[in-house]
């Protein structure tokens, strides 16, 4: 099966996912699959296609995720994404938000998985690429045995080629977005149940997974992981990713080896026309844990944002964070000294 090569991706995160951010991740890992945002498919077919789509040689494998719910629709807009050269169009079944229910898509579409297997139809006979669904494990009162089984069941009817599954619940009213990824129990069992029953769809996980530890250990039961927030607060992790999962060389082996292959990136930005703060932005967290990475993210978040900014903000934090280094080890060496 041509998607199971796909063993870790990066979820798709409204405001977050942007192609800077993807450019940025790709210098990580050079294998995880990376995901746009969600993008309404009336927007690919109305709007600018370019801003919505447009996207660097250097971010396959990446894919395009698409919120919509008529299937003519869908597949037009599928068709545009193939053509735009993504690897694969992913349908948005688990977004709560109330501005995606009022277009009647995301997470809402799990009351509906007839419309949703017909959607994937439509794309499926006019692409050549894999198309994918992305959902939760039910909503509200839903049962998550029966709904995920009807799920999946008329989307592999359908010819899906991959299910990734947020293993949470999403409550349509009375919790925000937000709290959606947090307060509804995450169900990891549920969605190891149904690859049991479903041994030839490629199905990934998703949902609270921190780290590439609990990834390799969801990858026993399940095809892939996907991983959110703490893949873009922690970026750093991506930079094992290679080396663990697919047995290859990670392209980075320090944090400034990844902001030296990342600067050519910033430096063509620039040079169009774009502001610091719409690259430096998503590199805030690749110092977690680091001494001197309350300088760094403040360099990058205030300084970054003024205007005129240019690639002098990346130099400073860089140098705060080896001042901070500096210091540390002199810190070391006097409690070694003092013994």
């Amino acid at each position: 099966m041509r998607y199971q090569s796909n063993r870790l991706a990066v979820a798709p995160m409204m405001e977050w996912t942007d192609r800077n951010c993807r450019a940025f991740h790709r210098h990580l890992s050079s294998h995880a699959l990376l995901y746009t945002e969600m993008v309404a498919s009336a927007a690919v077919i109305h709007g600018d296609r370019e801003k919505l789509l447009g996207f660097d040689a250097m971010e396959h494998p990446v894919a395009c995720q698409l919120g919509g719910s008529d299937p003519r629709e869908l597949a037009e807009a599928a068709r545009v994404v193939e053509a735009f050269g993504y690897d694969e169009v992913n349908l948005n079944v688990g977004c709560p938000s109330d501005r995606v229910q009022s277009g009647r898509f995301g997470a809402c579409l799990m009351r509906e998985p007839e419309l949703v297997a017909e959607s994937v139809a439509a794309m499926r006979e006019v692409v050549s690429i894999p198309v994918t669904v992305k959902c939760r494990i039910g909503v509200d009162d839903q049962d998550p045995e029966e709904a995920l089984d009807r799920l999946a069941d008329a989307v592999v009817a359908a010819g899906v080629d991959a299910l990734w599954v947020h293993a949470r619940k999403a409550w349509l009213k009375g919790l925000s977005p937000k709290e959606n990824r947090d307060i509804p129990p995450l169900d990891y069992d549920r969605v190891y149940r149904l690859k049991q029953r479903l041994p030839d769809l490629y199905i990934g996980i998703n949902g609270g997974i921190a780290d590439l530890d609990e990834a390799e250990a969801h990858l026993e039961r399940v095809d892939g992981v996907m991983l959110g927030r703490a893949a873009y607060h922690d970026p750093w992790l991506l930079a094992d990713v290679d080396r663990r999962l697919h047995g290859a060389e990670n392209p980075v082996a320090t944090r400034e080896e990844a902001v030296e292959a990342f600067r050519p990136y910033i430096l063509a930005r620039l040079e169009e026309g774009g502001r610091a703060n719409q690259m430096l932005r998503h590199m805030l967290g690749l110092y977690h844990g680091v001494p001197g990475a309350r300088s760094w993210r403040r360099r990058l978040t205030v300084d970054a944002v003024k205007p005129g900014a240019g690639i002098e903000v990346l130099d400073t934090a860089l140098a705060e964070i080896a001042s901070a280094g500096l210091d540390k080890a002199a810190a070391l060496g006097q409690l070694e000294a003092t013994g």
